[in-house]
């Protein structure tokens, strides 16, 4: 209830922002559909015959026609029918990981002293592929939300496939279709520590693992990570919903319409009793459920008429990918409540709310660098849900520098969930390029830096891909990605009230009736009779109304007679598939729009009177904060003269950086090859303290430029440190490849830095850039 004034203005400054993104989303909705409709009907209308067709003509053009249609439709029930048996047979064999490559089990974890339901594997190159045990290996997780493992591998063209042909060890999680009993969340985190440790022993000369996940195997990385710091090496979460209440609050397509599920459902309550009805089991088929509903028109129409559409090509393709999409996974009552409460409702991962052994898991403990990877064309896990996540952990970028922590993120402008580790265009570019240059990743200095692929041609038509890094300050992230600063998060505060409320009443009220009224059978015919599955057995050779769709499926390829794409009925029937493809977008636009209005109408407003403060993009702005005031700032500035050699070197970096010029891989791995070529004269530093001590010296830089000059003769006082700086600095400043063609203040500084140390003139470090 609304008491105040105010709260009666703000709620009504949030019903006019409510009705103008409802009905610019549901006008954008209606245009884009017209001119679909619109390009359909002139798609087909192109290239009319010439002269009028005869009456035989168009018999013939008629007969051609029918024809085909039954024949594409009777190849596409065979279809169906063979999805439907592909199904069966995977229920039987125990529904196994759908790897496209071959694999053997390194470390069941159903033997744990707290057994769970996962297993890591060994995968095994392809013939003509060679792998070095000593080079990284890599470490793929992925999701388990409603499907079986194996996605991130399922094709040649995969994060598998990539990471093999590069030469390096591949280990892939895998999980199985039932889990073990009373295990939870944090049963599998411990059992995932163990796979990374074990691989680990596997290759003990090479460097740590990298660790890739997908989707929400992307946070179950982060929670390896953060429990377990010093076992990983570089990360990559791919589509990983890391800040579940994120989002795009736009004016234009909604593309994030999962934002609201957990409010519009009333919370975890139902996640609960899903699990309660099966028997302590919650089914996995109302996850996938969910994500078919957020596409109505491919879910209902697009695949189908693909298939049919092309039924002498598509087939394959398409019971490739429905082996996986159809095999449904289990989870426990505990597992699927942790889930929902603690990430897809309370969004606790970022906030400390997540513990593993009784202890909370602090994402700045993550050591290792971190590739993000989104799609603005996602929309299950959208930017936002991927990226806030950055801003929420560290306060400034003065913080995560001084953390030593390097976060990069690689932005796909149109790519889907699924195409972020399926498609094959994605894994020859983005996941190629990531596993090119994850070790010069490594070598950047602390910051938040963006991943650019650049393409060109090379004459002999082949691709060639260009990368460099372009650095960005952590404050900027949260104004680029967040069209309303944010402030449109804050009805997710009463979403979690609510939520919990609810939960309290159903485990009360609701609960006892429900498991009193459920058996193994009820919980067993509850799934076997779920929607999804029903369309998969029911069109099997299970159904005796289907015995004669393989005979008629033989004879018509015995005989097919096709009618080409570009015959006048085909480009008409191409129109009516888009027109009806359309109708069904439409109506998810506007279903989203309304849902989006609804959600903000009942919990903007629940949020006002919730907490008197105000849905208002100037409530979630704090009073500027002076950075220099900041902990981690004021803590380096005290030690300005502290630090010896390492702190000089670093010292020297940071004033020489260039800012705001992209940073090319070329550069980086340069520098990688400078480290390795005078080894004796660098500071034998583990790579861990290297990063904090140029995230210490950053902040000085930044904040007391002309005390980091002045006190630089302090931390080379000892003759032998002062003598190898030199050194350094007559390799580093003169070696064109890596320093590149210096800008005037880069020059000016080099002299500053030698007026200080007393170097005299004649001395070569700098001279010749200098000079150039």
């Amino acid at each position: 209830m609304l008491d105040t004034p105010s709260e009666v203005v703000h709620s009504a400054q949030l019903q006019e922002r409510i009705s103008r993104v409802f009905w610019h989303r549901t006008a954008h909705a209606g245009q884009q559909y017209i001119e679909r409709a619109q390009q359909a009907i002139s798609a087909s209308l192109a290239d009319p015959p010439a002269q009028p067709l005869l009456p035989l003509q168009l018999a013939t053009t008629w007969y051609e026609y029918a024809v085909d249609f039954y024949q594409r439709g009777v190849l596409l029930m065979d279809t169906m029918r063979r999805r439907g048996n592909q199904y069966l047979e995977h229920e039987l064999a125990g529904k196994p990981p759908v790897l496209h490559f071959e694999y053997e089990t390194v470390v069941d974890a159903r033997t744990f002293e707290r057994p769970v339901n996962y297993a890591l594997v060994r995968i095994k190159p392809p013939p003509g592929v060679t792998v070095d045990p000593k080079r990284r290996p890599y470490i793929v997780i992925d999701p388990r939300a409603g499907h079986g493992p194996g996605i991130g591998g399922f094709k040649d063209d995969s994060q598998v496939g990539v990471a093999l042909r590069a030469g390096h060890p591949v280990y892939f999680v895998i999980f199985f279709p039932e889990p073990q009993p009373g295990q939870t969340l944090e049963d599998v985190c411990r059992a995932e520590q163990r796979f990374v440790r074990r691989v680990n022993e596997l290759h003990p000369e090479s460097k740590k693992p990298a660790v890739l996940g997908n989707c929400q195997g992307g946070w179950a990385v982060m929670m390896i990570a953060a429990s377990s710091p010093e076992d990983t090496g570089p990360l990559m979460i791919s589509g990983a919903p890391m800040s579940y209440w994120g989002g795009a609050w736009t004016e234009g397509k909604g593309n994030n319409p999962m934002r609201y599920a957990g409010g519009m459902l009333g919370g975890t309550w139902l996640a609960s009793f899903s699990a309660d009805i099966g028997d302590g089991l919650f089914d996995g088929a109302y996850l996938v459920q969910n994500f078919e509903s957020l596409d109505p028109a491919n879910t209902y129409w697009d695949k189908y008429y693909h298939v049919f559409a092309n039924a002498d090509t598509e087939p394959p393709r398409f019971l490739e990918f429905e082996r996986w999409w159809g095999g449904y996974y289990l989870m426990n009552r505990d597992e699927i409540e942790w889930i929902t409460k603690n990430l897809f409702v309370g969004n606790d991962l970022w906030k400390g709310g997540v513990r593993i052994s009784r202890e909370a898991l602090d994402l700045r403990q993550v050591r290792s660098p971190i590739v993000m990877f989104a799609s603005i064309g996602d929309n299950i896990t959208p930017p936002q849900q991927a990226f806030n996540w950055v801003t929420d952990v560290y306060s400034s970028t003065e913080e995560l520098k001084a953390n030593g922590q390097v976060i990069v993120g690689l932005l796909h402008q149109s790519a889907g969930h699924l195409a972020l580790f399926v498609s094959g265009k994605v894994a020859n570019r983005e996941h190629t390029q990531v596993v090119s240059v994850l070790e010069s990743i490594e070598a950047l200095p602390p910051g938040l830096y963006g991943m650019q692929i650049k393409e060109s041609k090379r004459s002999d038509g082949t691709t060639e891909y260009e990368v460099e890094f372009q650095e960005h300050r952590l404050e900027d992230l949260a104004m680029r990605l967040n069209r309303f600063e944010r402030a449109d998060e804050r009805p997710f505060e009463a979403v979690e009230a609510v939520s919990e409320l609810n939960q309290r009443a159903y485990e009360l009220f609701a609960r006892p009736s429900v498991t009193a009224a459920t058996t193994p059978l009820t919980a067993w015919l509850g799934r076997t009779f779920h929607p999804l599955r029903v369309q998969h057995w029911a069109f099997s050779d299970l159904n005796p109304l289907l015995w004669w769709v393989e005979a008629a499926a033989d004879a018509a390829k015995a005989h097919r007679q096709k009618a080409e794409p570009s015959h006048p009925l085909r480009k008409l029937e191409g129109a009516f598939s888009q027109l009806v493809s359309g109708a069904w977008s439409l109506h998810k636009d506007v279903r989203d729009a309304a849902t989006e209005a609804l959600f903000f109408q009942i919990y903007g407003n629940m949020f006002i009177g919730y907490s008197g403060e105000k849905m208002h993009v100037d409530a979630t702005r704090s009073p500027p904060v002076n950075p220099a005031s900041l902990p981690v700032v004021a803590g380096a500035l005290a030690a300005v003269d502290q630090g010896g050699y390492p702190a000089a070197l670093a010292r020297v970096g940071e004033l020489l950086a260039r800012t705001g010029a992209p940073v090319p891989l070329s550069r980086i791995e340069r520098k990688a090859a400078l480290v390795k070529e005078y080894a004796e004269l660098l500071p034998d530093l583990p790579e861990r303290e290297w990063k904090l001590t140029r995230g210490r010296q950053y902040n000085i830089v930044r904040y007391e430029p002309e005390r980091a000059l002045s006190t630089l003769p302090k931390l080379l006082a000892d003759p032998s440190d002062r003598q190898r700086f030199l050194e350094v600095m007559e390799h580093v400043t003169n070696d064109r490849e890596f320093v590149g063609d210096p800008t005037p203040e880069q020059l000016e500084m080099v002299q500053r830095i030698r007026k200080v140390l007393h170097v005299e003139n004649g001395a070569s470090w700098g001279a010749q850039r200098a000079s150039a």
